[in-house]
């Protein structure tokens, strides 16, 4: 950035960069389910899952170089085990809705795992949860209800793919937080990043056909994308409070309703458009209201921790 940029940049204030960079991981997600649905017409979900997992396994590898292979060392490798199949699962799902389905859809469905984690709390970490979080989670799950149609009729395997994913998606943050309590983050990422290339090896070499060239640059811009993605949402969360970047991270139904409809003339319908707001409202709602409690409560510190970028896509 030249000097003035650069000056202009820091005088702004941490919240304010925070919800930039943010804003920016959604447009760069986003992208990359573009990209996803692009490569699926060519390749099974299954490579592509495969492809991205193995360009996320070597953008990791300098960081585990400079700390050598003690971050492999863990007490929990069962744990471990678990995550990585419930996080490889939910990819499969995930990729298989985006390329199945409206962008928008598929995206604004897969936005149902913060519901999913609320019940999560409760039955596997033990949580209380209050009847206004109760509620808020029940609006949220009608809102998912709604963008999948509600005519039952209606109702098709990629949009239960969707929702599998995003209730996958939440039991994956759900084992990271309970490995959180023993283990270091890197070991965390390296034991899924490792674990998901493994496991997705197999699924790939059944269905394998080898990508047409322009088809690599593209799967490698998937690996790229899910790791500058990642790194923007870890920045935002650095730079901000977590109550007040996370709810721009919706921003990316945005994203994907433009880039549905330029590039795969994919015009959202009213339920879509309808269940995304009912979705969106009904998690804002659990964030305010805990953020709320928060600032009630500050022997806690405050906001809770913000979520791991890594398990979004």
């Amino acid at each position: 950035m030249s000097p003035s940029v650069t000056t202009r940049w820091r005088a702004l204030s941490g919240n304010a960069r925070g919800v930039l960079f943010m804003l920016l991981s959604a447009m760069v997600f986003s992208a990359m389910g573009g990209l996803i649905k692009f490569v699926g017409g060519e390749l099974h979900s299954f490579q592509v899952v495969f492809f991205r997992c193995l360009f996320g396994l070597l953008a990791l590898l300098p960081f585990m170089r400079r700390g050598g292979l003690g971050v492999l060392r863990t007490a929990r490798p069962g744990l471990h085990a678990v995550r990585v199949t419930i996080g490889i699962l939910a990819m499969f799902c995930l990729f298989h809705a985006i390329t199945h389905m409206q962008l928008a859809a598929a995206i604004s469905i897969t936005y149902a795992r913060p519901l999913f984690m609320i019940v999560l709390a409760v039955l596997v970490l033990g949580e209380v949860v209050r009847w206004r979080r109760g509620l808020a989670t029940a609006v949220g799950f009608v809102g998912v209800l709604i963008v999948m149609r509600p005519d039952p009729s209606a109702l098709d395997v990629n949009a239960l793919a969707a929702l599998a994913s995003a209730a996958l998606i939440a039991g994956a943050l759900t084992m990271v937080k309970i490995l959180s309590e023993t283990e270091q983050p890197l070991t965390i990422l390296m034991w899924f990043a490792i674990g998901a290339v493994l496991a997705s090896a197999v699924p790939a070499a059944l269905v394998w056909r080898w990508p047409e060239p322009l088809t690599w640059v593209l799967l490698a811009a998937i690996g790229a994308a899910a790791s500058g993605g990642q790194y923007l949402a870890v920045r935002a969360y650095r730079e901000g409070e977590a109550s007040l970047v996370t709810p721009f991270d919706y921003s990316q139904i945005l994203w994907a309703t433009l880039i549905g409809v330029i590039a795969f003339a994919e015009v959202p319908d009213v339920w879509t458009l309808v269940g995304a707001a009912v979705i969106i409202a009904s998690a804002l709602y659990i964030v305010y209201r805990e953020t709320q409690l928060g600032r009630r409560v500050p022997a806690h510190g405050g906001d809770a921790p913000a979520p791991d970028p890594s398990e979004r896509r």
